[in-house]
């Protein structure tokens, strides 16, 4: 008997960048162009996921990154979504990158990593569109 997929997620097409800037840095041009992109700013720092290929030279980067879009929205009672993601993915082996919008959750895994996190994750029950 099949069990229903907890979580549908879509892996997007892109190879994205987690950069770090400077904390007073101005938000760059480049970081606003993309399918997804996320700005976070700390007293620390500014960090940026972005498509890799919008990072310009010269700019503090780690490159090689996968994302995977929970399919949404999600509910705000829903409980333990990360948690449901990173349990079969540290099991794996599979380091993450999580980040959560308004609607849903996003998981970033390195690019050499996808297709194993993609079995992890079909493994414990969660649908995965590439």
């Amino acid at each position: 008997m099949s069990r229903r997929a907890l979580l549908t997620l879509t892996v997007l097409g892109d190879r994205y960048s987690i950069s770090k800037l400077d904390a007073a840095a101005e938000l760059p041009l480049w970081a606003r162009e993309g399918e997804f992109v996320s700005v976070t700013r700390t007293p620390a720092e500014l960090s940026i996921v972005c498509p890799e290929d919008k990072v310009p030279a010269g700019i503090s980067c780690v490159p090689g990154w996968r994302v995977l879009k929970c399919e949404g929205p999600l509910d705000w009672a829903l409980t333990g979504i990360i948690s449901s993601l990173a349990e079969p993915l540290a099991r794996a082996g599979v380091a993450i990158f999580p980040i959560a919008t308004h609607d849903t959750d996003y998981l970033l895994v390195r690019e050499p990593q996808l297709e194993h996190a993609i079995h992890a994750l079909t493994a414990y029950g969660h649908a995965v569109r590439v």
